[in-house]
């Protein structure tokens, strides 16, 4: 019988305790196999919690790993360089981010989101951006209505 284990792990820093080991060890796969291909695969999410679905089938010691993308806040706060968002996000800005770094995020968060296109994806990542107290080049992504354009 297939099993399925959804955890938050730090990019590139699983380990074999908790949450993975006790969730894995019990279907017979090697923990240290997994753990070192989950790291692999969420490294470039350094510093930011990653949600990954492990798929196995304890019978045949089979599995597959999906990796999901970071929240857009947490993006936004790694592409403006901080450590946190904002505590005052109307009054109180804690980076920036460019335009095209807004584009990358909604890259990232397309599958993953309600919007019918990718410009909808765009406005997400800026409605967020806002609530984390970010500006996108150096203006209040509310001022940026009209973001249409090429994302390519």
């Amino acid at each position: 019988m297939v099993q399925k284990i959804e955890v938050l792990v730090e990019g590139g820093k699983a380990s074999g305790g908790p949450p993975l080991g006790p969730a894995i060890g019990p279907m017979g796969l090697n923990i240290n196999e997994v753990v070192a291909k989950i790291n692999e695969a969420t490294a470039d999410f350094s510093g930011m919690k990653v949600p990954v679905t492990i798929t196995a089938d304890p019978s045949t010691r089979k599995y597959e790993i999906k990796v999901g993308t970071p929240p857009a806040s947490s993006l936004l706060i790694k592409a403006a360089d901080v450590q946190k968002g904002s505590g005052d996000s109307l009054r109180v800005k804690i980076g920036d981010v460019s335009m095209d770094q807004v584009r990358d995020i909604a890259r990232l968060k397309f599958d993953s989101t309600l919007s019918k296109d990718l410009d909808g994806t765009v406005r997400e990542v800026m409605g967020t951006a806002v609530s984390v107290g970010v500006t996108v080049d150096g203006k209040d992504p509310r001022e940026l209505k009209n973001i249409k354009g090429n994302h390519s």
